[in-house]
C-alpha cells in the first residue's frame, strides 16, 4: 500500500494503472533521503559527473546528512595503527562541503560548544542515523531511503524504510524518487507473553538462526511484524525488530502503526499523529510465507561468533566464556528501552556490591543525544558510573569496528549488544551477540550469563 501511494515515473509520463506485481520494476518518491560520511562525498562526486556543480536538489529540506560513523576513529586501534585518520578526514570534509554548498540538513559531530560543562566530553556525534531518524523524522506511510543497510530501524514507526546504494541516493537528491522492485511480504506473527527479562533482541536471534531464513529464503523480502506479543513492545524494542532485518536479508521490516505508535511520537516528538485506516494489512492479506513465533516459549539468546544466524538459547551454551569486553550501543541496542535494560542490571549489580568483573572492559554507547539526556535525567549516570562502565558518546563506534568497545586481538572474547558478528566485524577477536541485559550482567560476571542466572547462580 504505501508503495502503490508513492509510485511514480522518471520521466512524469502517467503511473500504469493497478497495482504492480511482486519482482516487477517500479519508481517511488521518498519522503527522506539520508548519507552518512562514508558516502556523501561519493554522492556528491556523482551528482557533479552527471549534472556539473551546483544542480537543484528536489525537496532540499528532506535531505539530511549524518556524520556518525568515524567520529571516534581517533581512537579507533586499526585505524591509528594502519595510518587511515588522514582519509577519514578526507571524508568528513567532503561530506561538509557537501552539506555547505547545497545546505542541507545535518547532524554533525559534537563540539566543545556543544557539550559545554557536560561531563562526557566533545567526542562522538549527535547521533546514529537510523536512531534520529526513528527519534525526529521518520512518521507512518512514508518511504525512506539512506545509505545504510540498517535503514529498516525506522519501520518500527510503520514507515517503508530501506537502504539504497551511492548512485541512487545521488539519483534521489535532484529527482525525489527512487527505483526499486516490488517486493514480496513476509508475516511474521508473535503470539503469547513476553517472558520476563526477555526482549526484542532475543526474538530476532531466534528467527535469523530458523533454517529458512539461513538459507537465504527472505532475501529481498518485507517482514511485516504482528501480534499479541508485537502489540505489547514499546517502540524501542519495534525497532530493534525491523533493524535486525538487513541480518536476515530482507529488504526492510515495518510494523502496522497502533496507539504505541502514536504514543511514541506524541511523547518523543510532540506530533499528534492520526494512525489513518489504510496504515494496515487487509484482512486475508496473501503473504509470501509465513513465520509463527510463541514468544512464551523462549529463553533469552545469544548468537555464538561468526554469523548472526548461529543463534542458540543461552541455557544451552554447555562452557559459558570468560569475556573481556562486554559493549552495549549502537543503533540496535542504544536506544532508552535498552538503556533502561542496562540499568536494571547494573542497578542491582550496584545494589548488591558489585562491580564488573576484574579483566572485563564494560562500554555503554548511546545511540543519541537524546538518548544520553534521558540517562541523565533518570540518574542512570551514577549507577553506571559506580560499577565501572565506561560511557561513550553517540556513534556507530565498535560496531564498525571504529572505536572503543572493539577487540584489538584475536584471543579476546566479547559479548555485544550490536547487530553483526562476522569475523573482523568489531575488531579480530570472537564476538557473542545477545541482548542489552545479558551484556550488562556478563559483565558483572565476567562470562557469559543470563541476568536471571546472574541474581540466582
Amino acid at each position: 500500500k504505501i508503495l502503490t501511494r508513492h509510485l511514480t515515473t522518471f520521466d512524469g509520463t502517467p503511473v500504469p494503472p493497478g497495482v504492480p506485481a511482486a519482482g516487477d520494476s517500479i519508481v517511488v518518491r521518498a519522503d527522506w533521503r539520508f548519507s552518512h560520511e562514508y558516502f556523501t562525498g561519493l554522492c556528491a562526486n556523482l551528482l557533479r559527473a552527471a549534472y556539473g556543480d551546483d544542480i537543484p536538489l528536489w525537496d532540499r529540506e528532506r535531505i539530511i546528512a549524518f556524520e556518525d560513523h568515524l567520529n571516534l576513529a581517533h581512537r579507533s586501534a586499526p585505524h591509528i595503527k594502519q595510518g587511515l585518520l588522514a582519509g577519514i578526514g578526507g571524508l568528513s570534509r567532503a561530506h561538509r562541503a557537501f552539506v555547505d554548498r547545497y545546505g542541507v540538513l545535518e547532524y554533525g559531530r559534537l563540539s566543545p560548544a556543544d557539550d559545554e560543562a557536560r561531563p562526557l566530553g566533545a567526542e562522538g556525534s549527535v547521533g546514529i542515523c537510523h536512531a534520529v531518524m526513528a527519534e525526529r523524522h521518520a512518521l507512518p506511510g512514508e518511504i525512506v531511503i539512506g545509505t545504510d543497510s540498517h535503514t529498516p530501524h525506522s519501520g518500527g514507526l510503520g514507515c517503508l524504510a530501506f537502504g539504497a546504494g551511492s548512485t541512487d541516493i545521488a539519483a534521489s537528491w535532484v529527482t525525489g524518487r527512487i527505483r526499486t522492485s516490488m517486493p514480496r511480504t513476509i508475516r511474521v506473527e508473535l503470539s503469547g507473553r513476553m517472558p520476563e527479562g526477555l526482549a526484542a533482541k532475543d526474538v530476532v536471534l531466534h528467527i535469523l538462526a530458523l533454517p529458512a531464513i539461513r538459507s537465504g529464503a527472505a532475501i529481498g523480502c518485507v517482514f511485516e511484524y504482528g501480534g499479541g506479543a508485537l502489540r505489547a513492545m514499546t517502540t524501542d524494542e519495534r525497532c530493534t525488530l525491523t533493524n535486525m532485518v538487513a541480518e536476515m536479508g530482507g529488504l526492510t521490516g515495518i510494523i502496522e502503526p497502533d496507539e504505541e505508535t502514536a504514543r511514541f511520537l506524541r511523547e518523543r516528538r510532540g506530533v499528534e499523529f492520526v494512525i489513518e485506516g489504510w496504515m494496515r494489512s487487509d484482512p486475508g492479506a496473501r503473504y509470501a510465507d509465513r513465520i509463527d513465533v510463541d514468544v512464551a516459549t523462549l529463553s533469552p539468546m545469544v548468537a555464538a561468533p561468526g554469523d548472526p544466524g548461529n543463534g542458540i538459547p543461552l541455557a544451552q551454551v554447555a562452557e559459558r566464556p570468560v569475556l573481556d569486553i562486554a559493549y552495549g550501543g549502537s543503533c540496535t541496542a542504544g536506544k532508552r528501552a535498552d538503556f533502561d535494560e542496562y540499568h536494571r542490571v547494573l542497578d542491582w549489580a550496584r545494589q548488591q556490591g558489585r562491580r564488573v568483573a576484574p579483566g572485563v572492559k564494560l562500554y555503554l554507547q548511546f545511540g543519541t543525544r537524546n538518548v544520553r539526556e534521558y540517562c541523565e535525567e533518570r540518574g542512570y549516570l551514577a549507577t553506571f558510573a559506580d560499577v565501572g562502565a565506561e560511557l561513550l558518546e553517540p556513534g556507530c563506534g565498535s560496531c564498525a569496528n571504529c572505536g572503543p568497545g572493539a577487540s584489538t586481538r584475536a584471543d579476546q572474547v566479547t559479548v555485544s549488544a550490536i547487530n553483526r558478528n562476522f569475523t573482523g566485524r568489531s575488531g579480530p577477536g570472537n564476538v557473542w551477540l545477545a541482548s542489552p541485559a545479558t551484556v550488562a550482567a556478563s559483565a558483572i560476571a565476567g562470562r557469559l550469563v543470563s541476568f536471571s542466572e546472574l541474581m540466582h547462580g
